[in-house]
């Protein structure tokens, strides 16, 4: 009798919130309004940068903070503009050029998200700036190779 009340009252509820105006007061604080006005692309985008996502469950990320009508059939097109497809295990992640186009504070963002997200991008421009700085300091240049045979 307990679980059937339960499973009533929560039947009950979306109803409820339903009929409630859609920004209550205190909506500036909930992530998942904040998100929903954010652009469709900027959304995919700030969720493959936290981990590489299958299309069906970034799809119902997407949905559970809710998806505009005219974003829903949009999303095949923002993967191949924003991200690359592992063949291996069928799933996206993002292309490394939009990491630095991140916003560390995004709404949807958790505080580990955040953390994790640091470390994520520490990560990327740590290897990038250690394999530039050995590259040129390995390879002479063509002034270097073309002195000694001058005379």
């Amino acid at each position: 009798d307990v679980r059937r009340a339960e499973s009533h009252t929560s039947c009950r509820a979306p109803e409820e919130k339903r009929t409630k105006p859609m920004e209550p007061a205190g909506s500036e604080q909930n992530p998942c309004s904040a998100v929903y006005r954010r652009p469709y692309r900027d959304r995919v985008i700030h969720l493959l940068a936290l981990r590489p996502y299958k299309k069906p469950e970034l799809l119902a990320r997407l949905q559970r903070d809710g998806v505009m009508q005219k974003d829903k059939g949009s999303l095949a097109k923002i993967l191949q503009q924003v991200a690359k497809w592992n063949a291996k295990d069928n799933s996206f992640s993002l292309k490394e050029h939009l990491f630095q186009t991140l916003q560390t504070d995004w709404p949807g963002y958790t505080e580990i998200d955040r953390q994790n997200l640091k470390l994520i991008l520490s990560g990327k421009s740590a290897p990038s700036q250690n394999t530039t700085n050995t590259s040129q300091a390995t390879s002479p240049g063509p002034s270097e190779r073309d002195a000694p045979a001058r005379p």
